[in-house]
């Protein structure tokens, strides 16, 4: 997606732990953990999640910082790894094209019976990452 906005400002937003919630479908925001005041490469955070009546917490890991273009992390629940997000930023013709991706690092049990109140969890990422990206658009355009 093409948000009319630099990089620096996209990559900013999107690596905004607290400020993410407005534009996520499920996410709702987290905190920097041991002493992490902000994203760095290898900082941890707690991000938390809701969706209907479940909420739940994760652990996260920036596995890549490269302002204005990379911001990844990885996500675990305790010693179970969970998936990796990533953000990827590139200067356009009248603004940033953003990719939001996921890889689903779940294996099949986890998948089976980890319970967040979704049934397709793919299918509902898909739609999910369309969700994010398109309000992070109306936000910086706005």
């Amino acid at each position: 997606m093409t948000i009319a906005c630099s990089q620096e400002v996209v990559f900013d937003t999107v690596a905004d732990l607290e400020g993410m919630g407005r534009f996520s479908p499920e996410n709702t925001g987290g905190e920097w953990l041991r002493g992490a005041r902000g994203p760095s490469l290898s900082a941890k955070f707690k991000g938390t999640n809701a969706h209907g009546e479940e909420t739940w917490t994760t652990t996260a890991t920036v596995v890549a910082y490269d302002r204005p273009h990379t911001f990844a992390f990885k996500v675990t629940v305790g010693p179970v790894k969970v998936s990796t997000w990533t953000f990827t930023l590139r200067a356009v013709p009248g603004g940033t094209e953003v990719t939001e991706s996921w890889v689903d690092q779940r294996h099949g049990l986890v998948k089976r019976f980890a319970s967040t109140g979704v049934e397709d969890r793919d299918r509902f990422t898909t739609s999910s990452i369309e969700t994010t990206l398109a309000k992070l658009k109306a936000h910086l355009e706005a």
